[in-house]
């Protein structure tokens, strides 16, 4: 596992170089560095996470004015996740008249 430098996040292998999603910095990768790292038991790579989409399946709306500045839409599909390593969920919305998205905050 390798962070970057620049912002401290988890960086990505792509080709001969480490990239940072968060920054855009680019390191050279070395083999030997590489080598060196170790796979705890367990442990995988899932890819990258699904983006929740709160009209994929959803039929049921609610009244919920839409934060957009140009619509005056107040009604919003939404959907309830668990918040990753939390003890709470997350709500998010997509509203029905501009498909404008949005979480509870």
């Amino acid at each position: 596992m390798q962070f970057c430098d620049e912002c401290g996040s988890m960086m990505h292998t792509e080709g001969d170089t480490w990239t940072c999603r968060s920054c855009e910095n680019e390191e050279s990768r070395d083999s030997r560095a590489e080598a060196a790292m170790t796979t705890q038991d367990k442990q995988r790579d899932d890819g990258t996470p699904d983006v929740a989409d709160a009209t994929q399946s959803a039929t049921e709306t609610m009244q919920e004015p839409c934060p957009a500045e140009d619509c005056d839409g107040d009604r919003a599909y939404y959907e309830m996740l668990p918040k990753p390593g939390g003890s709470y969920e997350v709500r998010l919305f997509t509203c029905v008249e501009c498909s404008h998205k949005w979480r509870e905050s």
